[in-house]
């Protein structure tokens, strides 16, 4: 699970805030860097095709399993894609956003399979385990593919960082080949009618069916609202943002990209502390509180362009408290879901809860342009309103009581 957390992580940055510094220093506009690092936008819909891995194996690898087939397939096209990305360079830049949608794309597919891959290998008490494994390996993609690709870019030209990327996506590759397929006993749908009421329609009205209209509709609302300070910082908008301040690649590199990722799973242990000790839902207002509001450090950031102590001072303080909100983000999201449809409803919670942040993420940089970063992390803070409204309402309904038949 570790390896394939690293493999999960290695697409995430190269095509968000990592390839954001590489259009940056070929000259693309800043609203046309926040749209083409936008790509990422692509897990926030990774729901949409979510059935097809539960549904449908690969022909050509039906060896594998639906699992490893599904999974090995996604991380061949992660490889092309980026192989591609180098090969054509913003130089050509159609074809080269095309080849970044392709491994934004076939990135989130290999998510959703190794969620499913997780789930189904092993029995509900060693999830825990393999969850921490898999972000510890996650997060270190996080620094090869963000502090290291950055590096190397002071030195080597930005194509062969990227082939060199690529080629670290061998180590999964031969993680998927090794691995056991789960043993799952998978029953068949009786026709096709069958089979899309089963994979399409049910795992979506069953979630209303067990929490009526409007408590489900009240909660995908703060589902949709609580982390759009988070993900409207996680595009293409802070690379331009720290070398406008001052700041060279191989600072940003270890203070965000080393510094800052370690940090973060500091905050994920102390977030997880918090959730074993008083549940998953007052760890969550709290961590959204303290989270969207360490944006508003950037402002101090502003008034002291190129002192890497308060860039240090100000990543330690925002990864410090985006890890803490991790955990009970993981927690509230499982405990919605019913274990007849743990994959496609996971993934269409999770997508939710990151699509408006990545909205506003992609037109960051027509914001950041007209009214200036300052009102840009402003934005960001004041968007946590609504969603803290949401959670009072919803107080009584979540904060003790979770339905019966749902996975805890």
């Amino acid at each position: 699970m570790a390896l394939l957390g690293f493999s999960s992580g290695l697409p995430f940055l190269l095509v968000a805030g990592t390839l954001a510094y590489w259009l940056k220093e070929n000259g693309i506009q800043l609203k046309d860097i926040t749209m083409i690092a936008s790509a990422g936008m692509t897990y926030a819909f990774k729901f949409v095709w979510a059935p097809l891995l539960d549904h449908w194996q690969l022909p050509l690898f039906r060896r594998l399993g639906l699992r490893r087939g599904w999974l090995l397939f996604a991380q061949l096209c992660v490889t092309a894609g980026l192989l591609a990305m180098a090969a054509l360079t913003p130089a050509q830049l159609p074809l080269f956003v095309a080849a970044t949608l392709v491994v934004a794309f076939f990135g989130a597919t290999q998510d959703i399979a190794v969620d499913a891959y997780r789930i189904e290998i092993a029995p509900v008490e060693a999830q825990g385990a393999l969850v921490a494994t898999y972000s510890l390996g996650y997060r270190i993609a996080l620094i090869v593919t963000g502090a290291l690709a950055l590096i190397m870019a002071d030195h080597v030209a930005w194509p062969v960082v990227y082939v060199a990327m690529a080629a670290t996506m061998l180590i999964p590759i031969a993680t998927t080949l090794l691995a056991r397929e789960p043993r799952v006993q998978r029953e068949r749908p009786r026709g096709w009618a069958e089979a899309m009421r089963e994979s399409l329609v049910h795992p979506f009205t069953d979630f209303f069916h067990r929490y009526g209209w409007v408590l489900a509709l009240t909660t995908l609302a703060f589902i949709l609202l609580f982390k759009i300070p988070e993900q409207a910082t996680i595009g293409g908008v802070m690379s331009p943002f720290y070398r406008d301040m001052g700041f060279d690649k191989t600072q940003i590199a270890t203070v965000t990209k080393i510094w800052g990722i370690w940090v973060g799973i500091a905050g994920t242990f102390v977030g997880g502390a918090l959730v074993a000790r008083w549940g998953a839902w007052r760890p969550l207002g709290a961590a959204i509180v303290v989270a969207g509001a360490s944006n508003l450090l950037y402002l101090f950031l502003i008034q002291h362009q190129g002192n890497v102590a308060v860039l240090t001072a100000v990543i330690s303080a925002e990864n410090f408290t985006l890890g803490m909100l991790g955990p009970p983000t993981v927690a509230f999201l499982s405990s919605l879901v019913n274990k007849q449809h743990t994959a496609t409803q996971y993934a269409l919670l999770s997508s939710m809860v990151n699509l408006p942040g990545k909205v506003l993420g992609f037109f960051a940089g027509g914001i950041a342009t007209a009214l200036g970063y300052q009102m840009f992390f402003i934005i960001t803070v004041v968007s946590l309103l609504p969603a803290m409204l949401l959670f009072a309402c919803l107080w009584p309904r979540h904060a003790g009581r979770v339905p019966a038949d749902v996975k805890a």
